[in-house]
């Protein structure tokens, strides 16, 4: 379904408001490709006509699922890998020894999708540090759209999404059938909370993190969002904490509070200090 000049600009604008999501000049495919499954599943004849409800009602569901429709949802297991070897090797073994007082290890997921980097973390904890098992250890994931949610706290994937990233011998070992879906089992999704949230509304209370994963998300944003995200990520993140961003993401020139570190493939960032005032 084609979309009108005025319609695609009244989308841009509701999109930048609820999500501060740019969708900038040459995105007409990607809204009518978006948008026309809703259109028709919402029993519109066309996108225009949705977007002239959208126009004639005040804010409500329909608002809130255009705005899910244009976020975007790409992710699979162990994505990337890099990031999931630092964890093995040097990141889970360092913050082992600098909580071995409490015990306590969080780890968060944010704009978690459907939940396959969360749960992936999940099993890399129980393949490889089976001594964490005894900790109050827990993994928060958060995503603006309420069906990603929904989904991430069911673990219900089908064989396409199984088949990108994960191995077979973690499928078998972590994964029930459900009819021609796998569910991950009871005792990862235990570890697993998870909870809708949009990075650019207020942030409810949170924990303070270990790790926080804050991939492919940042891109999507403006300069003035992505400052008050990281400013906001500093002060949820541990002193000794670790940030991953997206490969095509940095805090360079954002917020040089944060430190850069490659690790062989993998690249992450610890804090700086909080400076008075900001």
């Amino acid at each position: 379904m084609p979309v009108s000049a005025p319609e695609l600009a009244f989308v841009r604008d509701l999109v930048y408001r609820r999500s501060a999501i740019v969708l900038e000049a040459g995105k007409e495919y990607l809204v009518e490709s978006r948008l026309t499954p809703l259109a028709r599943a919402e029993g519109f004849a066309s996108i225009d006509a949705m977007v002239a409800q959208l126009r004639a009602q005040p804010a409500n569901g329909l608002h809130s699922r255009v705005v899910e429709a244009m976020t975007t949802n790409e992710t699979s297991f162990f994505r990337d890998q890099h990031p999931f070897e630092a964890l093995r090797t040097e990141i889970l073994p360092a913050l082992r020894k600098a909580r071995s007082g409490t015990r306590t290890l969080r780890i968060w997921s944010a704009a978690c999708s459907t939940g396959q980097e969360a749960y992936s973390i999940a099993m890399l904890l129980r393949e490889h540090f089976l001594d964490l098992v005894g900790w109050d250890t827990r993994i928060t994931g958060t995503d603006l759209s309420v069906a990603m949610v929904n989904r991430a706290k069911e673990g219900l994937f089908n064989q396409i999404e199984v088949n990108r990233g994960l191995p077979a011998q973690l499928l078998v070992k972590y994964f029930e059938r459900k009819g021609v879906c796998w569910q991950v089992k009871q005792n990862l999704r235990d570890m697993f909370d998870v909870q809708k949230m949009n990075l650019i509304d207020p942030w409810p209370a949170l924990p303070r993190f270990d790790v926080i994963f804050l991939r492919n998300v940042l891109i999507y944003f403006d300069v003035p969002t992505k400052q008050t995200i990281l400013g906001r990520i500093r002060r949820v993140l541990a002193p000794d904490g670790y940030l991953f961003l997206g490969g095509a993401e940095t805090t360079l020139k954002v917020d040089d509070s944060f430190q850069r570190v490659q690790l062989d493939k993998a690249v992450y960032y610890r804090p700086g200090p909080i400076e008075a005032g900001k």
